[in-house]
């Protein structure tokens, strides 16, 4: 019986219908292209799974390519990010370009078009073009500078180039339609005048070309086959088509532009703008902060490239913009990490137990399995003593039959040790208890085969021993901002919306073998969520930070 394929999404039956239609399999290219002024986010996820997932599925060429037209807010900072971050997630490209790489040619077609009384310069402010451009409902008036002579323009636009003509003072626009439907058609701007100095060229260029001048042509320099963008994009197809009609040899593959929806995911923001904002702002302390959704936040608070890839494959790519809520991302990294994460003890709210029947000064170390559903993943050595620190809600003076933690006459077990009954406990002036009395039955230790050992209670704890215990310090994460949409309301600014509490750090303790773990080593505290050590860890103090919790805590919140 063969098995069923998966049904194609229409991204996928676009290709497949060119592929009978116009193109050959090895015409196949597809690109990846970023502009380098901030951090890739979890929108740009869907993108670069996209992309280089078609790549591998036709076996055929991604390039990443860099959308490097604006010097005044790119950094190679930012280059080496986007490098990292999609390495890290587990794609490689086949060659690494950037818009920079062809601003010669873009300025030669330009100068063509000029030539070919297709683009002339316009020497009106931006506030005036603003004007005469019209509205969706009223046509545009042509500038006053639309029908100069072909030796002016060629003239002006040296000047831009060699920066002898202010910044400003002059634009390049392409002579469409003051008329069309479509503003974009509106006798669009190619280039600008930015006297700025640019990460890859320095101060060679002193004009720029804009988004939809480059980024048709780029493409059909790379001869890339399929142009896939996001939604807001659409109107700009029909410029991206006029840009290539002006330089199109048909010998040549022509880039075919199509569009899928964004992803948004819930209580956050995914304008790069309004990240860099969050930054400047000292909101957040940097751009791969763990409450960041840019993909280097997520790495840093413990997600993993499967995890991302996953939930980006899952929620596929369609036609229409929509929220995704953010539990879909953290189920994505629960699933992960439920199996490929060690199991530890670690205790983040504690409170002293006195077993007062167990020897004074002795330690034991016992037998502790790293991950009871990797046979593989084999034990470690956890100190056991007389005093110990246990989560102060595992505790109880008195409470119903479905609390099933300690309290006071009843029993539960200790993860990997023994049966402790709560005996009595002591409290400080405020009625809070500090310390709880207990008794142990010595034969009742996990895994040593005696009856006492195979009797059944009905509640295990975690805890760790006090005289062992390694203090850590523990970050514990919320939602970012308090709503699902925050950048929606039209009449309040996103950050009205910032989470004050979207950061928690205490103090926990955890057994000693959490000493040896290393930066970004990920583990379950048991009973308590995943954790993942983190970057300002020091041979001194160790640092984790919270990456979701065993189940969703906010389901309930949110109804």
């Amino acid at each position: 019986m063969s098995e069923e394929k998966e049904p194609l999404n229409f991204i996928e039956q676009i290709i497949e219908e060119d592929l009978k239609e116009t193109h050959k399999k090895e015409d196949l290219c597809f690109r990846f292209p970023p502009e380098p002024n901030g951090y890739l986010h979890i929108g740009h996820a869907s993108s670069i799974c996209l992309n280089f997932g078609l790549g591998l599925t036709y076996d055929a060429p991604v390039n990443l390519r860099f959308d490097d037209t604006n010097p005044a807010k790119e950094e190679q900072r930012f280059v080496d990010a986007i490098k990292r971050d999609v390495a890290w997630l587990g794609y490689t490209w086949e060659n690494e370009l950037y818009a920079s790489d062809y601003f010669q040619e873009l300025y030669d077609w330009a100068v063509q078009l000029i030539k070919d009384g297709k683009a002339y310069v316009d020497s009106q402010t931006s506030e005036a073009m603003r004007e005469q451009k019209g509205t969706p409902t009223e046509v545009g008036s042509n500038s006053p500078f639309r029908d100069r002579s072909v030796e002016e323009n060629l003239a002006l636009f040296e000047q831009m180039k060699s920066g002898e003509a202010p910044e400003g003072a002059h634009v390049l626009r392409a002579k469409i339609d003051m008329a069309s439907t479509n503003m974009l058609m509106r006798d669009p701007v190619m280039y600008r005048t930015l006297h700025k100095h640019h990460h890859r060229t320095g101060t060679d260029w002193k004009i720029f070309p804009m988004y939809d001048w480059t980024h048709g042509e780029s493409d059909y320099l790379e001869q890339v086959s399929h142009s896939f963008c996001t939604l807001e994009f659409k109107p700009h197809r029909e410029l991206y088509d006029w840009f290539l009609d002006q330089i199109h040899d048909p010998k040549k593959i022509r880039p075919k532009q199509r569009e899928f929806a964004r992803r948004n995911l819930s209580h956050t923001v995914v304008s790069k703008r309004k990240l860099a904002r969050l930054v400047e702002d000292g909101v957040v302390q940097s751009w791969d902060d763990p409450r960041m959704p840019t993909i280097s936040g997520l790495r840093r608070r413990g997600y993993t490239a499967a995890s991302i890839r996953n939930f980006a494959n899952g929620i596929g790519v369609g036609k229409r913009d929509n929220l995704i809520d953010v539990s879909r991302l953290e189920f994505s990294i629960r699933e992960d990490l439920n199996k490929t994460a060690d199991r530890v003890m670690a205790v983040l709210n504690p409170v002293k137990v006195v077993i007062t029947n167990y020897p004074e000064g002795e330690t034991e170390w016992l037998d502790a399995e790293n991950n009871q559903g990797d046979e593989t993943a084999g034990f470690r050595k956890v100190p056991f003593s007389r005093e110990i620190y246990i989560e102060k809600e595992d505790f109880r003076e008195e409470a119903n039959k479905k609390f099933f933690r300690l309290k006071l006459g009843k029993e539960v077990r200790l993860k990997n040790a023994y049966i402790i009954k709560a005996e009595s406990c002591i409290k400080d002036e405020n009625g809070e208890v500090t310390e709880i009395h207990c008794t142990y039955d010595p034969d009742s230790r996990s895994g040593s085969g005696s009856e006492a050992s195979m009797r059944k209670v009905k509640g295990t704890l975690h805890w760790v021993s006090i005289k062992d215990a390694l203090e850590i310090e523990v970050r514990l994460y919320d939602r970012l901002f308090t709503v699902a949409s925050p950048d929606t309301d039209k009449e309040k600014d996103f950050m009205e919306f910032v989470n004050p509490n979207s950061l928690e750090v205490i103090t926990g303790y955890a057994e000693p073998s959490l000493k040896e773990r290393k930066v970004e080593e990920k583990m379950q505290f048991q009973r308590l969520g995943y954790f993942v050590v983190d970057k300002d860890t020091t041979a001194d103090k160790m640092v984790f930070n919270k990456t979701v919790g065993l189940r969703d805590s906010w389901a309930k919140i949110d109804q």
